[in-house]
């Protein structure tokens, strides 16, 4: 049986050579003798896409090393970006803002979480351009001129983002969250003391921001939320009295507040608010 099955195993096998040689695909061969392996074909590269090797040598002096170290520092802050972005910028109250928005309108795609993303990308660059302009004539400029280590430039490059985040926390009264997180790392304060931005770290400063940020957006999530719940309590009052407690208010109220939000224009003075939320 084992003999026989070998056989057909067998017997396939050179069928399908014999059809591969009759339909093209390998040359015959003569008998004793072993297709030739082909050789090596150049690679196809039709962009013309250079050689990072050669561009970039290894470095054997001053200048190659300094080089490679900007490279180094600038795919380090490239990776630590976003985390900065969130943490650092007026991007968290933004897009908390404008997400409770899209939740109170009731259309749970519509925006869709892109657009809500890129605006809020779009208003955090506007409402920190001075902020990054500081950073770079004071730090990032002298920097790559040579003219500060990268340590001083560090320093200078905080004190921008310090002030801002320290701006925003005391416009919107949450320096309890300052002393929160500074209590728990140095101790806690005397009764009568107060704490001056000085004494106060970026690795505390950026969680007490933070909260700020939170407690902030929903405060003006909150007031942005409650003309459209007033809509949803008044269409299911008004549903429940007419006796359709089986039709969803959901479907009736939603072309109110779509009416309601585009007469007063919205957008517009959901953008300004925000906008105009920032101490600057």
């Amino acid at each position: 049986m084992q003999a026989r099955q070998v056989r057909r195993v067998g017997g396939r096998a050179a069928a399908m050579l014999v059809a591969l040689v009759a339909l093209g695909f390998l040359p015959p061969a003569a008998s004793g003798q072993t297709i030739p392996t082909p050789a090596a074909s150049p690679l196809d590269n039709p962009l013309g896409i250079p050689d990072v090797g050669k561009l970039a040598p290894p470095a054997t002096d001053a200048e190659g090393v300094t080089a490679s170290l900007r490279i180094l520092v600038l795919l380090t802050v490239l990776t630590l970006a976003p985390s900065v972005l969130i943490m650092m910028t007026s991007f968290t109250r933004i897009v908390i803002v404008l997400a409770l928005l899209r939740q109170a309108i009731g259309t749970q795609q519509l925006p869709p979480g892109q657009v809500l993303i890129g605006l809020a990308l779009i208003m955090t660059m506007l409402v920190m351009a001075p902020t990054w302009n500081r950073i770079k004539s004071d730090a990032v400029d002298p920097y790559l001129d040579g003219r500060l280590s990268q340590a001083a430039a560090m320093d200078l490059g905080s004190a921008p983002l310090r002030e801002f985040m320290f701006d925003q926390i005391e416009t919107a009264q949450n320096e309890e969250s300052v002393y929160v997180f500074h209590e728990y790392v140095a101790g806690p304060v005397s009764d009568g003391d107060t704490l001056v931005r000085g004494d106060v770290s970026l690795s505390t400063l950026i969680p007490a921001f933070v909260l700020s940020e939170l407690k902030t957006a929903f405060v003006m999530g909150f007031r942005f939320y409650l003309p459209f719940l007033v809509i949803d309590m008044v269409i299911a009052s008004i549903l429940i009295s007419m006796g359709m407690m089986m039709l969803p208010p959901v479907l009736i109220s939603l072309p109110f507040k779509l009416m309601l939000f585009i007469l007063a224009d919205g957008w517009g003075m959901v953008a300004g608010s925000l906008l105009n939320s920032f101490a600057t």
